[in-house]
């Protein structure tokens, strides 16, 4: 729950935009103090240890700063025939990513840890999910590019929820 004027207690290590409109979703209050770790000091590992180990170096780095404070870091990666899938640095990039995922399954890993130094709590937990993707024309793979929004996220692309009505 949201107390205005009252100082949270929880931390978001990160600077994504979906991780913080989760947070908001959820109705937490929080702080954001994105984690300045050079991703690339991290050893190059499985998936599923590479995003643990990187969201614990993301919330031990805020931690260590605010150690009264939960620290909640988290990272991602799309991992497609073996090939890991990073955030795209063009547009060519992006749809390529886009159509090599078109009609085809991949698997997402996410690495998420929470830690609170002055209570020597840290709990860290990865969590694998095998996505399909529909079949995507080509008109939908450039529209979806020109809203910018794949350039921040692993793979090109953020899963949202539709809301439905009964």
């Amino acid at each position: 729950m949201k107390n205005p004027g009252e100082d949270p207690v929880l931390i978001l290590a990160s600077k994504s935009p979906r991780r913080r409109y989760l947070l908001e979703q959820a109705g937490l209050s929080f702080s954001v103090i994105p984690s300045d770790i050079d991703e690339s000091t991290v050893p190059l590992s499985p998936p599923e240890i590479y995003v643990r180990v990187l969201s614990e170096a993301k919330a031990e780095s805020i931690a260590k700063k605010y150690p009264e404070k939960w620290v909640l870091g988290a990272d991602t990666i799309v991992l497609k025939d073996g090939a890991v899938l990073g955030k795209p640095g063009s547009i060519d990039e992006a749809r390529s990513m886009l159509k090599q995922l078109s009609g085809q399954a991949h698997q997402v890993f996410t690495g998420y840890s929470i830690i609170c130094k002055s209570k020597d709590r840290k709990f860290s937990e990865t969590v694998q999910t095998e996505v399909l993707f529909k079949n995507l024309a080509d008109e939908e793979i450039e529209w979806y590019i020109h809203t910018k929004e794949p350039f921040d996220k692993a793979g090109a692309y953020a899963v949202h929820p539709h809301k439905r009505t009964v």
